[in-house]
């Protein structure tokens, strides 16, 4: 649909306060500590099944952000440098092992650290999406801290070969395939894991910046059949799916609601998904009273980008990757939030490309994302440069973003925000990080009667956008052109 272009142009600075604007909009700036993201407590599906994540009051939801912690190596000033950015999430990987290492206690030193990461969420306005992290099973198999404790291991003797070139093949060695067949089999490894889950939740039901659990990261194993068949592991991954996973979740949406009735509860197919693999995971159901707090968490990475190739945009990835994403999450009415993404090198010119790819493709079929990782370096999928400064190549990621917006059909791509109003006359709001704005951003709106309001500290902090429309009409088109000065 062509829109109006009508527009009202707004001058923004960094340092100082706005000078005069037209008559049909209003400027300000003030400090402000932060950007407080707005609790999801709904949802609202749209005719072609893409549910989104609402607000109190019916505003649509974008939250973004990154992953933070999983090698217990954040601090609060991590959580107030994603803050600054303008982000609003962080996903917040957590250790079985660390959190358990002993049968029957949680570790008092691990639970007060994640405390005073969440506390500080909860002063900054951030939300927290809690992450129950394995990579390969557990540090039987990959050493370290990360995944499911020794004493929750049963390898029942077979052999594991770790394969230094290949981390992920250690998932179809005997001993790990084992490991998860004992873990979704065995009563008691069952009901120990479900009780884990109902103990941290009690203990971080608290923190009013908990959005909720991603109930078991990149799960897996076990899967009968040569995994170098993509025909026969597709097969062995949909009949896990089906069964055994799907249990599995049953057993945790129970666990965390014995104690949380509040938190949204994600799920993850298996990483076959990247692979263009639809998942065969069935309709699950919401324990909690009222509407279900359900939804779908998949990770967006190509394999030939993990194993060390430059993108080749002509692979077909993003829309396959598309294709086998929006099945499941519209059948069942499920937001969609993208838990992992990002290459780990975003600086070669294929995936730089993939970068800027990804955030156009979020846009249409997801609700929110955490990108993989908020840490400096020159690689290794660190998202800021040594100095802090966005790394070259990841600059679309930290790109203006819609995070309340009163109306549907939102789409922002390449600093241009879309949506049909609501007719509601509630705030819209856009958030302009300061990295990809550090001297400020112009701003022109249609219609031209929007009421205007924008905030950019003078403290470097992300500035906002906020956006009335007071006397439009249910379905008028809204733009919104975000150009940095």
């Amino acid at each position: 649909m062509r829109l109006r272009r009508t527009a009202v142009a707004l001058l923004l600075t960094a340092t100082a306060a706005l000078t005069a604007t037209p008559a049909t909009a209003t400027a300000t700036a003030t400090a402000h500590a932060g950007h407080p993201a707005p609790f999801p407590t709904g949802t609202a599906t749209a005719p072609d099944g893409r549910t989104a994540l609402t607000d109190a009051q019916g505003r649509h939801l974008q939250l973004r952000g990154f992953n933070l912690d999983k090698y217990a190596e954040a601090t609060p000033a991590d959580v107030d440098a994603v803050a600054a950015q303008g982000f609003t999430l962080v996903r917040l990987p957590v250790s079985w092992t660390r959190l358990e290492p002993e049968r029957g206690r949680l570790d008092p030193a691990e639970l007060h650290r994640l405390g005073r990461l969440l506390d500080r969420a909860d002063r900054l306005g951030l939300l927290v999406l809690v992450d129950f992290h394995q990579d390969v099973y557990g540090p039987e198999f990959v050493g370290g801290n990360n995944g499911i404790p020794a004493w929750a291991t049963r390898d029942d003797g077979l052999p594991f070969t770790p394969d230094p070139k290949d981390w992920f093949a250690g998932y179809f060695q005997p001993a790990v395939q084992a490991a998860f067949r004992h873990l979704y089999d065995d009563p008691d490894l069952r009901d120990w894991q479900a009780d884990f889950y109902t103990r941290l939740a009690r203990e971080l039901r608290g923190h009013r910046s908990l959005l909720g659990y991603d109930l078991f990261n990149e799960p897996f194993g076990p899967v009968a059949g040569d995994p170098s068949d993509p025909a026969a592991l597709a097969a062995a991954s949909a009949a896990l799916e089906r069964g055994r996973l799907a249990d599995m979740y049953r057993r945790l949406i129970t666990a965390v609601r014995r104690v949380d009735s509040r938190s949204w509860l994600f799920v993850e197919p298996t990483v076959l998904v990247g692979q263009g693999v639809p998942t065969a995971l069935p309709g699950l159901t919401d324990p909690r009273p009222g509407a279900p707090r359900l939804g779908y968490a998949p990770h967006f990475y190509d394999t030939a980008v993990e194993n060390g190739a430059d993108w080749n945009p002509a692979d077909g990835f993003i829309e396959q990757y598309t294709a086998a994403i929006t099945g499941y999450p519209a059948a069942h009415h499920l937001p969609v939030l993208v838990g992992e993404w990002g290459p780990p090198n975003s600086r070669t010119p294929g995936n730089t490309e993939l970068v800027r790819r990804q955030v156009t493709a979020m846009d249409g079929f997801a609700e929110g994302w955490t990108m993989w990782y908020w840490c400096r370096g020159t690689g290794g999928y660190c998202a800021l440069d040594p100095a802090g400064r966005p790394a070259p190549g990841d600059g679309p990621a930290f790109g203006p973003y819609p995070a309340a917006v009163a109306g549907s059909d939102v789409h922002a791509a390449d600093g241009v925000v879309r949506w049909t109003a609501d007719g509601t006359g509630h705030p819209s709001e856009l958030v302009l990080p300061p990295a990809a704005f550090p001297r400020g951003a112009r701003v022109a709106v249609s219609p031209a009667d929007a009421r205007v309001d924008i905030e950019q500290p003078a403290d470097g902090r992300a500035g906002t956008v906020r956006i009335r429309l007071p006397h439009t009409r249910p379905g008028t088109p809204v733009t919104v052109r975000v150009t940095a000065r």
